[in-house]
């Protein structure tokens, strides 16, 4: 019982305390870009003194409680939770009352490399060649012979925080026609996985071909040498050897499982806090799935500066939108299509959703059934603000 109790009282790991810790020390011997410089202090400063906030006071019992602003910034582990939802909203109104497939397009590990020097630019080829070849499958009478409708999210990392550039893809099972009917796809199935892998590929070289010849990537470390033609011409070739790996899964069941593989697969941090075991001088240990061993449950080690390296190249180019969407749902045309096909499927338009003006005590209420107003401490009274914190330039610890 003791050490149950003790076990409860433990405080939670969190990102932030690893990069309060060991930040510095990172810094100072790794080459950081601004976006990394960025992201790392914004995990570091949020919710505490150095961000503002209120003091607030139980109307019952008098317990006095400090409330810190949040950083707000896409890599932090503690700010995803509303925009998740909010973005979770909008899209329940666009599903269609089809099956849904999930598709998984991967970039060889040889890539790696060239894409910590041009981030923004290989992502960029990625959604382009994953999405024309999805698009191009749609059109074609063999397979569909309409547009699409498709959702792509980006995500950069493995496990255990390694470098694994991959886009996932939320495809709907038919099409809309040039004559304004559904096409509806084959029962079980949606387009065949070699095809698409040799498409994507190809799409995907080519793209990186124009972008070498024409010098528009840095070549800098290990990528130095393609400056010269004749190791583009290995490197192409290497590249070329195996098939890429493209993943489809079955369909989803139905709008809500489709819901909830959203909800898992967008607005997430390369590391969730709940993944962190401990932290110490000299370790980090977290806990990842081993999909080599079926998905069991394990924990890795690693210093607490490559556990930093690990997660700052995960941290993306500014400004860029790592969701994306195609198709029938492509933000210029979506309205139109979007009508066109709910009437080919003989379904109404959603009703109107209000959540982008939705209180923050509304939002808790509704996702974890939690009163934020509500006291602490005596459970009965309610937190009023008692007074405004500006942000402390040097916050204590």
């Amino acid at each position: 019982m003791a050490a149950r109790e003790s076990r409860a009282r433990r405080p939670r790991v969190e990102l932030a305390d690893i990069v309060r810790a060991h930040g510095t020390a990172f810094r100072a011997t790794h080459r950081l870009c601004a976006v990394q410089h960025r992201a790392l202090r914004a995990i570091e400063r949020c919710r505490t003194a150095a961000l503002g906030g209120e003091l607030r006071q139980c109307d019952a019992c008098g317990t006095q409680r400090y409330v810190y602003h949040s950083c707000r910034n896409r890599h932090c582990p503690k700010c995803q939770t509303r925009a998740k939802e909010r973005w979770l909203a909008a899209r329940r109104a666009e599903l269609l009352p089809v099956p849904y497939y999930h598709l998984v397009f991967t970039l060889p590990h040889e890539l790696n490399a060239l894409a910590q020097g041009n981030p923004r630019a290989l992502y960029a080829m990625l959604f382009a060649a994953a999405s024309e070849t999805l698009i191009e499958f749609g059109e074609n009478p063999r397979w569909l012979g309409g547009e699409i409708a498709a959702t792509l999210v980006l995500h950069t990392w493995g496990q255990t925080l390694t470098q694994h550039l991959h886009v996932h893809a939320l495809v709907a099972a038919g099409a809309l026609s040039e004559s304004g009917s559904w096409v509806r796809s084959r029962r079980g199935f949606l387009f065949p996985v070699k095809a698409l892998s040799a498409v994507f590929r190809g799409k995907f070289l080519a793209a990186l071909s124009a972008a070498l010849s024409c010098g528009a990537l840095t070549l800098s470390g290990s990528t130095t040498a393609l400056g010269a033609p004749g190791a583009q011409r290995a490197f192409f070739a290497d590249l070329r050897k195996n098939a890429w790996v493209v993943y489809a899964k079955r369909p989803f069941a139905g709008p809500e499982q489709v819901l909830e593989y959203l909800g898992r697969y967008t607005y997430r941090t390369a590391l969730s806090n709940e993944r962190l075991v401990s932290v110490d001088a000299s370790t980090v240990r977290f806990r990842y799935k081993d999909y080599t061993h079926a998905a069991r449950r394990k924990v890795i080690a690693l210093q607490p500066l490559e556990f930093l390296r690990r997660f700052a190249l995960h941290v993306l180019p500014r400004g860029f939108n790592r969701l994306r969407h195609y198709g029938l749902i492509a933000n210029r045309s979506k309205r139109t299509l979007l009508a066109k096909a709910r009437a080919a499927l003989d379904t109404p338009a959603p009703t109107s959703c209000a959540l982008a003006s939705e209180a923050v005590v509304d939002f808790w209420h509704r996702i974890a059934d939690v009163d934020i107003t509500r006291c602490p401490h005596c459970h009965r009274g309610t937190l009023r603000v008692l007074a405004t914190l500006a942000p402390q330039t040097h916050p204590p610890p």
